[in-house]
C-alpha cells in the first residue's frame, strides 16, 4: 500500500509539473511612456487609468515570478517608461525603433529562450504598438490575451473627420479579437 501511495504522488508531482512547464506566460508592456501623458508630446486618452492597471498586472507578474518584458520606442523628450510600470532589476527592457516590438529587436528569441508559450499585451497605443505586437506574436504561435482596460490611444483624423480615441480603442480590439483573447482587468484576474 505505502508503495502504491508513492508512486501516486510521484505520479502527481510529475504531472504537476510537466503542466508547470507547458504552459510559461510573460507579460508584454508596450510603450508606457512619459509622452503619452498630460503635457507629453503625444498625450492619449486617460492614460493614467490604463498604466494602473497595466500597474496592477506588473506586481501580480513580479509575485508569482513570471516574466516581465518592458518595451520602449526609442523617442525624445519624454521616453522614459513611466513610473506605474517602471523596471526593476532582472526585468528585459527592450527598445525599437519601430511600430512592432518583434521588428529589429530580439524580442522573439527572448521569448523563445524562456520557452514562453502565452504573451499578456499592455500598452500604448491600442491601435499602433499594441495591436503589431499582438498581431506578431499571434503569427509566431504564441497564445496572446489583450487586457484592454489596461491599453488606450487617441482621437484620429481621416478625411477631415474626427474619430474619438474610445472607437479607435474599441475598433481595434474588434479586429484584434480574431489574434488574442480580448479581457478586462478585472476578469483577467477572476479567472487566477
Amino acid at each position: 500500500m505505502k508503495k502504491l501511495i508513492l508512486t501516486f504522488f510521484i505520479l502527481m508531482s510529475i504531472t504537476l509539473f510537466a503542466q508547470d512547464e507547458t504552459t510559461k506566460t510573460a507579460l508584454i508592456i508596450i510603450d508606457i511612456q512619459n509622452f503619452y501623458y498630460p503635457g507629453g508630446d503625444s498625450e492619449l486618452h486617460e492614460p493614467e487609468e490604463a498604466g494602473q492597471n497595466a500597474q496592477k498586472l506588473l506586481y501580480y507578474f513580479r509575485e508569482t515570478n513570471q516574466l516581465v518584458i518592458h518595451v520602449r520606442h526609442n523617442y525624445e523628450p519624454g521616453g522614459e517608461i513611466h513610473r506605474d510600470v517602471k523596471p526593476i532589476a532582472g526585468e528585459k527592457i527592450i527598445s525599437k525603433d519601430k511600430v512592432n516590438a518583434f521588428k529589429g529587436t530580439d524580442l522573439l528569441d527572448y521569448l523563445k529562450e524562456h520557452k514562453i508559450t502565452d504573451v499578456v499585451l499592455v500598452g500604448m497605443q491600442t491601435h499602433m504598438c499594441l495591436e503589431a505586437a499582438t498581431r506578431a506574436a499571434h503569427d509566431y504561435n504564441f497564445n496572446c490575451t489583450v487586457v484592454e482596460d489596461a491599453c488606450t490611444t487617441k482621437d484620429l483624423e481621416f478625411n477631415n473627420t474626427i474619430i474619438e480615441a474610445i472607437d479607435v480603442h474599441y475598433s481595434t480590439l474588434a479586429s484584434l479579437k480574431s489574434y488574442a483573447e480580448i479581457t478586462t482587468i478585472q476578469e483577467y484576474f477572476s479567472e487566477k
